[in-house]
C-alpha cells in the first residue's frame, strides 16, 4: 500500500517538474526586455495553470512624470473586464432567485424604449439595442465629469434604439450601466459593496475594486498615449462606467478571478453553461477567443490610455491576464508569445525595424486626405519625431517609418503606405484596402 501511495504523489510531482521545464521563462523576459527597451508596452502580465502562477511581470512607469517604476503590484485600470464581474453578479442573483435572465427591462426602467421586450439576457450579450453612449459625438467632452444616476438614465434613454432586441448584436456599454443599476436595486446596496462582498473578500482579491480617483500613492498607475513622446491621458471619471468599466485590478488577481468562474467557485455549472452560451461570438458578459487553434473565454478592456485582456484556456486550465498603461505594441502580439511559452511551444521575438526621418523629410506626407470609400478624413500633421494620424471624431495617433513611403501603427494594425507624388495614400487595416488623396 505505501508503494501504491507513494506512486501517486510522485507522479503528479514528476509532471509539474515536466510542466515547469516546458515554460520558457527566459525567452519571455527576453520579448518584455526588448519592448522594454525599444519603448513599445508599460504594463504588467501574469500566465497561470491550473491555480499555480508560472509568470509575472511587469515594465515600464506607473507615472512617467517621477520616475515611479511599475511592479507586478501595480494596480490597473481594467476597462470593460469589469463587464464579467457584473455578469457574474447577475448570474449569482439569478442562483439565488432573485431575478430570472427572462426578466425584462421594464421591471426596473419601464421607460426606457422597448423595456418590455429586452431581457438580462440582451443586456448581458449585447442584443439589446440600446445605443451605447460612449460612442456619442461629444463624449469626450463630458467623460472626464461625474455623472448620477439620473444623469446617465438620462444619456441612455435620448440614445435611444438602434435596433429592435435580438435583431442582431452590437457592443454597448449602456447595456452593462442599466445592470449596475438593478444589481443595486436588487440587494439595495451600492456595485462597489457587491462586487467586495461576493467576489473579491471571498477569493482574497486585495487589488481589485471599483476605482475611483487614480491614487499613485495607493499603488495604482497613470495611463499615456504614445505622441511622438508619452503623453498623460485624461481619467474618465469612473462614476460612468460603473459595472461597463469602471474596475482596478492587478493580472494575477484577475487570474484568480476568471479561474474561480471556471472552477465553480463563483457560480454554478448550470450558469456557467449560460454564461457561455454565444450569440454572434458573444456570451453573458464574456467573449469566445482563439488562441494556437485552442477555445478560451475572456474579456478585454480599453479606457483612456489603459487596455487589458483577461482569457482562460478552458482544457489546459491556463489563464493570462495582459494590463497596460501605455502601448504602441498590439496586445495580441504579446498574448500569443505568452500562450505559446504556458503551453511549451516556440513562438518569435520581435525585430523593429524604425527609419528616423528628419522633419524636412516628413512634409510631403502632411494633408488631409479623403477617400470615395470611406465616410472620413485623415488628417497628416508632425512632430519633431513622428508623423500623426487622426481620423474624423477619432483620437489621434502616432505612425512609423518602417520603409520608404510606409508608416505604422501596431496596437491598431494600421498600415499607411503614402505615393507622395500622387498625393494618394493607401489604408490597410484587418484585411481591407482603401485609397485616400490628399485634398
Amino acid at each position: 500500500m505505501r508503494k501504491y501511495i507513494l506512486t501517486a504523489v510522485l507522479l503528479p510531482l514528476m509532471c509539474m517538474l515536466v510542466q515547469a521545464q516546458e515554460f520558457n521563462t527566459k525567452k519571455l523576459d527576453s520579448l518584455f526586455d526588448i519592448l522594454e527597451t525599444n519603448d513599445k508596452f508599460m504594463g504588467s502580465i501574469a500566465i497561470s495553470r491550473d491555480g499555480e502562477e508560472l509568470y509575472a511581470r511587469a515594465i515600464g512607469y506607473a507615472d512617467i512624470e517621477s520616475g515611479l517604476k511599475a511592479t507586478t503590484a501595480t494596480k490597473y485600470r481594467i476597462g470593460s473586464i469589469s463587464k464579467m464581474f457584473t455578469s457574474v453578479l447577475i448570474l449569482k442573483a439569478v442562483e439565488e432567485g432573485k431575478l430570472s435572465l427572462d426578466t425584462t427591462l421594464a421591471t426596473y426602467f419601464p421607460d426606457i424604449e422597448n423595456a418590455d421586450s429586452i431581457s438580462m439576457t440582451n443586456l448581458l450579450n449585447h442584443s439589446s439595442g440600446i445605443f451605447n453612449f460612449t460612442n456619442s459625438p461629444d463624449y469626450l467632452a463630458w467623460n472626464t465629469q461625474p455623472k448620477s444616476r439620473d444623469d446617465l438614465l438620462k444619456i441612455i434613454k435620448e440614445g435611444g434604439i438602434v435596433f429592435k432586441p435580438n435583431e442582431k448584436t452590437d457592443y454597448s456599454n449602456a447595456n452593462f450601466v442599466l445592470l449596475t443599476f438593478i444589481l443595486e436595486d436588487l440587494h439595495n446596496k451600492s456595485y462597489k459593496d457587491l462586487v467586495e462582498e461576493q467576489i473579491t473578500t471571498p477569493l482574497g482579491l486585495h487589488a481589485t475594486y471599483l476605482g475611483s480617483k487614480i491614487k499613485l500613492s495607493a499603488s495604482e498607475c497613470n495611463s499615456y498615449t504614445f505622441r511622438g513622446e508619452w503623453a498623460k491621458e485624461n481619467e474618465t471619471d469612473m462614476s460612468i462606467p460603473l459595472g461597463a468599466g469602471a474596475m482596478v485590478s492587478k493580472p494575477s488577481d484577475l487570474n484568480t478571478f476568471i479561474e474561480s468562474i471556471f472552477n465553480g467557485s463563483l457560480i454554478s455549472e448550470k450558469s456557467l453553461e449560460q454564461m457561455l452560451t454565444l450569440k454572434n461570438g458573444l456570451g453573458l458578459g464574456i467573449f469566445q477567443f482563439p488562441f494556437k487553434n485552442k477555445s478560451s473565454y475572456g474579456h478585454g478592456g480599453g479606457i483612456d490610455g489603459f487596455s487589458s485582456f483577461l482569457g482562460y484556456l478552458v482544457d489546459d486550465k491556463i489563464a493570462v491576464a495582459l494590463t497596460s498603461n501605455g502601448t504602441i505594441y498590439e496586445n495580441n502580439e504579446i498574448l500569443r508569445p505568452a500562450v505559446s511559452a504556458a503551453l511549451g511551444e516556440p513562438f518569435e521575438l520581435p525585430v523593429f525595424t524604425e527609419i528616423e526621418l528628419t522633419s524636412e523629410e516628413m512634409d510631403p506626407y502632411l494633408g488631409v486626405y479623403a477617400s470615395t470609400q470611406l465616410p472620413l478624413k485623415i488628417t497628416i500633421t508632425k512632430t519633431e519625431k513622428s508623423l500623426i494620424a487622426q481620423a474624423t471624431g477619432q483620437s489621434s495617433f502616432p505612425v512609423t517609418c518602417t520603409a520608404k513611403d510606409v508608416f505604422k501603427f501596431t496596437p491598431a494594425g494600421v498600415v499607411l503606405e503614402f505615393v507622395p507624388e500622387k498625393n494618394q495614400m493607401t489604408l490597410k487595416q484587418g484585411g481591407g484596402e482603401f485609397l485616400f488623396t490628399k485634398e
